[in-house]
């Protein structure tokens, strides 16, 4: 399993620890990931993904996980998420065909 979040694309970074003689050494700074269930309203069923604590604010702030796949970058999203944001979206036009027939 990767240490990138699913629905943000962010992942490790690198840079020294410093000690007190200011030796440096390279370590690296991991992402805060968490296993967490979101639930879409469109689907009405919940997703399992895998995610940083701020991308996790991030969906609570944008109103829930079909309003921030809705914005969010197809690049930037795993591909367990795209499908999510593919369903998510034939959903989305199928209620709006079926609301103008």
């Amino acid at each position: 399993m990767s240490r990138r979040c699913e629905l943000t694309g962010v992942g490790p970074m690198v840079g020294n620890n410093s000690s007190h003689a200011n030796n440096k050494t390279k370590r690296r700074y991991l992402p805060n990931l968490n296993d967490v269930t979101l639930q879409s309203e469109a689907l009405g069923r919940g997703v399992k993904l895998r995610i940083t604590a701020a991308a996790l604010r991030t969906v609570d702030h944008r109103g829930g996980l079909d309003a921030f796949l809705a914005k969010s970058k197809d690049t930037e999203l795993s591909a367990n998420a795209l499908k999510v944001k593919k369903a998510i979206s034939k959903i989305g036009n199928a209620a709006a065909l079926s609301a103008d027939a």
